[in-house]
């Protein structure tokens, strides 16, 4: 670990970027068993690596891993074999996650409850963060969705990062990138005047939104005007002075007397006539 990055991020806690690979259960009922995981504690700061820690974790039962990989640089039943199993390796990882922000890609619906299992399968306490960064929701809501999707590997080959490799490190690493790379657009977005932004970014990412009136939920273009437009309260709305049927007599008034207006072809009466019907 880097003491000097150490000592500038000592009073705020630090963030971990973590990512599993796990089994993927093929029928109903069974579980995910994590194969490999890994870690990268980061500055919040300076976004600076401070320690990285990876591992093979071997199932009790090999039979769930499978012979080959279909997956560029997958893991495979030998490769898992002369791994530790999760129980010798649980000291180091809740050291590495307990009591720091956790962060990764969809770690909220899919990482952390793997975590929490594997960790009450060893009769347990699982590790507990300070706060939660799924960059997933966080890139969805602020960052749309530019690059096609919102799947790592899309992102990564949106900003020219390469593929991605399904190997725990590494894709910590490639996240992180990405994390970089669209805060960064966003930051320069945020910077320019609104009609140059519109330009740049003429399509801005669809979000949902709610309605007060119905509670149901409706899709549309983020409000770029909001903080320059009044609320729509009573005192900024203008008073109407013909109720719905007067108006709708005035309209009848007004198509007659064009009719008129053309038989006749007089501008004078119609505007002498208009003007009564106005009164």
């Amino acid at each position: 670990m880097e003491t000097s990055n150490n000592n500038s991020c000592s009073s705020s806690p630090e963030i971990v970027f973590f990512d599993l690979e796990t089994t993927v259960p093929n029928k109903t009922g069974q579980r995910f068993w994590v194969l490999e995981f890994g870690a990268i504690i980061v500055c919040p700061r300076k976004l600076v690596e401070l320690e990285s820690y990876s591992t093979l974790i071997r199932p009790s039962d090999l039979s769930v891993v499978s012979l080959t990989s279909c997956r560029r640089d997958g893991i495979t039943r030998e490769a898992v074999a002369s791994a530790p199993v999760f129980e010798d390796v649980a000291d180091r990882i809740f050291s590495i996650l307990n009591g720091r922000i956790w962060a990764g890609h969809n770690i909220q619906r899919f990482d952390c409850a793997r975590i929490r299992e594997a960790f009450a399968e060893i009769g347990r306490s699982p590790p507990v963060p300070v706060g939660l960064i799924d960059s997933l929701g966080v890139l969805s809501q602020k960052f749309g969705r530019r690059a096609g999707n919102m799947k790592m590997a899309t992102l990564a080959s949106y900003f020219g990062l390469g593929q991605q490799k399904h190997r725990s490190l590494d894709d910590v690493r490639m996240n992180l990138e990405v994390v970089k790379h669209c805060a960064t657009v966003l930051f320069l977005e945020s910077s320019l005047p609104a009609d140059l932004n519109r330009k740049w970014h003429p399509n801005p990412p669809s979000v949902t939104t709610r309605s007060r009136s119905n509670g149901k939920l409706q899709v549309g273009r983020e409000e770029t005007s909001a903080r320059k437009s009044p609320p729509t309260t009573v005192g900024y709305q203008r008073a109407v002075p013909y109720s719905r049927g007067n108006i709708n007599k005035m309209t009848e008034g007004v198509q007659r007397l064009l009719c008129r207006a053309r038989e006749t072809n007089s501008l004078h009466r119609l505007l002498k006539h208009s003007q009564s019907l106005l009164r």
